[in-house]
Parts: C-alpha cells; structure tokens; sequence
C-alpha cells in the first residue's frame, strides 16, 4: 500500500478508532508520527503510545483515552499542511487553536513542537495538525 500522505493517514486512524471506542490502534511506525505521538501525550490527548514490532514490520501503538463518561478526548483532528499544498507560517503567525482550547502540531529547524511552543521559542515553520 503506497501512502502519500502518511500524517493524515495517521490522523485518521486515530479519529476513526475513537468512533469505534477502541483502547489502541496500530500504524506503520516513522520517525515524525512518533514524534506527533509524543506531542498529543505530552498535551493530554491520548494515554500512551509504544514502537512495536510485528510480523518483522515496526509499528507505533497508540493507547487511546477517554473521558469518565467514555467520550474521547479528542473531539477533531484536523490536516493543515498536505503534501499538495504545504503551509508554512512564521513566528509572528503562529495563532491559537479553538481559542487556547486545542493544539497545533508543527516541524520546526527546532523539531517537531506545539505552536505554544514554537511561539515560546520564537521559530515558524509547517503546520502539520491541529487538534482539539
């Protein structure tokens, strides 16, 4: 299976594994869905995610997480930058997401970061997701 766009492959993975109120999910395993893995952790949005090996191939798995009353975390996760057009945005651009609520993921020359933090550190770069 040839992907062009492994991100937004991954985010809707995650989106449609919430619908079916899943506990995990596997994807193909990279170096920048780990590092989105480890952003939406840092930030609250899932429990947990772990590389893993199976039948030879790495996979990341994603432990996703619900609230008390068995709503997810994640209302939307939205693609910004696609490989067909590409959204790049300078320090100065950076804005909040549903009003502070939700995240923007974003690479950076820094890595790959939260707009928050990409703010804080004072670099732009492309703006991958947001989420809320």
């Amino acid at each position: 299976m040839n992907l062009t766009d492994p991100v937004a492959d991954f985010l809707t993975r995650i989106r449609n594994a919430q619908g079916a109120r899943h506990q995990k999910l596997d994807v193909p395993a990279s170096k920048l869905k780990a590092e989105i893995a480890r952003i939406l952790k840092e930030e609250g949005y899932i429990a947990n995610y772990k590389a893993a090996e199976e039948d030879g191939r790495r996979v990341l798995r994603v432990y996703l997480k619900y609230g008390p009353n068995n709503e997810s975390v994640i209302r939307d996760l939205k693609r910004i930058s696609k490989p067909g057009c590409r959204v790049y945005i300078g320090r100065d651009e950076i804005k909040r997401v549903q009003g502070g609520l939700g995240i923007s993921i974003m690479t950076t020359p820094k890595g790959v970061m939260t707009g928050r933090q990409a703010r804080r550190e004072n670099v732009g770069g492309e703006i991958l997701c947001e989420v809320w």
